[in-house]
């Protein structure tokens, strides 16, 4: 008997129960079609007349019949009038039952959250205060697909003014970020106004997408530190950004002119990661950046490359002003003679396609490539 009753209680879903709106339907299609059938047999009137003399009848609007009835028309108008009024009052009150429990809103949410699984190469954005906004109105403008996470209903309403998809719920569940498409998504941005808060989703998107960038807000040099333990690629604080910022422009103003021109324009900077595998490098092992030609095979212009720092026998060994710690080693404007070694980040100025075209070239040896925003 309980197995009985537990099965009972396990049963799935009808197609009733996730379809409320289904029935009323079916039957109100019924009786139109009936009706319409109806007269076609006992009037011999074609379809259109048929069915306008159903619509005038269940409307109730009495424009007059369309032909003169005959005895068993008259009885087919009084089953059209009885079933219609029944069958519109039914529909009627399961709409707007349908409507009072929240069912259309559920149907709503369902196929945005079903959406948002779709998207792909896109940045999740947790937070939308004023960083949020900031950080969202330059993605915007680099046209980058972009969904904010966000429970502040204020904040929600913000984003969805400026035509921003918005997954309400809490950036700090796990769920939350499966939701968002965080393995699919090309980054992700914990912008939140606490530092707690901003700490958990690093901790989650972390353990959910090991190999996801994650650039993540502090507000002090402490809670910065713990992102990093976090797993938090990158940690921006706003008031050293900024301060560093000001400081620039009153020393260095054409330079930071530059990359505020650099923002706004279609030129991007942009970071290739290679292999840390030699054997998908393949020809490009060990060969100089004037025998591989970038400049002429892409257009794009090589920046920077960071090496990776080398690994000792002895972790313990004395190497600078740290121990045990070997630095990777960062070459600016490198010349024709700097060679490529698995493991390297180049960092490439150029337009779209010369950036697009300069992957094609590494190919295989490509290992990630990410947009650099200041």
């Amino acid at each position: 008997m309980s197995r009985l009753w537990f099965a009972r209680r396990k049963r799935p879903p009808t197609a009733r129960s996730r379809r409320p709106w289904l029935t009323p339907l079916i039957a109100l299609l019924v009786v139109v079609n009936a009706s319409a059938i109806g007269y076609r047999i006992t009037e011999g009137w074609d379809w259109g007349d048929c069915y306008w003399m159903v619509a005038i009848t269940i409307a109730t609007i009495g424009y007059g019949e369309v032909h003169p009835l005959s005895t068993a028309g008259r009885l087919i108008t009084v089953f059209s009038i009885a079933g219609g009024l029944v069958v519109v009052q039914l529909t009627v009150q399961n709409l707007v039952g349908l409507s009072e429990t929240g069912y259309f809103r559920r149907l709503r949410q369902r196929r945005f959250r079903n959406w948002v699984q779709s998207m792909n190469n896109h940045v999740i954005l947790c937070g939308y205060g004023r960083i949020g906004q900031e950080i969202a109105d330059q993605l915007i403008r680099e046209k980058v697909p972009l969904l904010v996470v966000e429970m502040d209903q204020g904040c929600r309403d913000a984003a969805e003014e400026r035509g921003l998809p918005v997954l309400f719920a809490d950036a700090t569940l796990d769920e939350t970020l499966l939701e968002a498409g965080i393995h699919q998504c090309r980054s992700l941005v914990a912008a939140l106004s606490s530092n707690a808060a901003n700490l958990y989703v690093v901790l989650s998107a972390r353990g959910l997408a090991p190999r996801c960038r994650l650039i993540a807000r502090s507000d002090s040099a402490e809670a910065g530190r713990k992102l990093r333990l976090a797993g938090a690629d990158q940690v921006v604080s706003p008031y050293v950004a900024g301060g560093r910022v000001m400081a620039a422009t009153a020393l260095r103003p054409l330079a930071v002119d530059f990359m505020e021109l650099l923002a706004g324009s279609d030129c991007e900077v942009e970071e290739f990661q290679l292999s840390d595998d030699p054997s998908r490098l393949g020809e490009l092992q060990g060969r100089s950046l004037a025998e591989i030609q970038f400049g002429r095979r892409s257009g794009a212009q090589v920046l920077a490359i960071r090496t990776p720092p080398p690994a000792v026998a002895n972790p313990y060994a004395y190497r600078g002003t740290t121990y045990g710690t070997p630095e990777a080693t960062l070459v600016t404007n490198p010349g024709g003679d700097i060679r490529l070694e698995a493991g390297q980040l180049l960092v490439v100025m150029g337009s779209k396609e010369q950036l697009q075209r300069f992957a094609d070239v590494l190919g295989p040896a490509l290992e990630s490539a990410d947009q650099m925003t200041d």
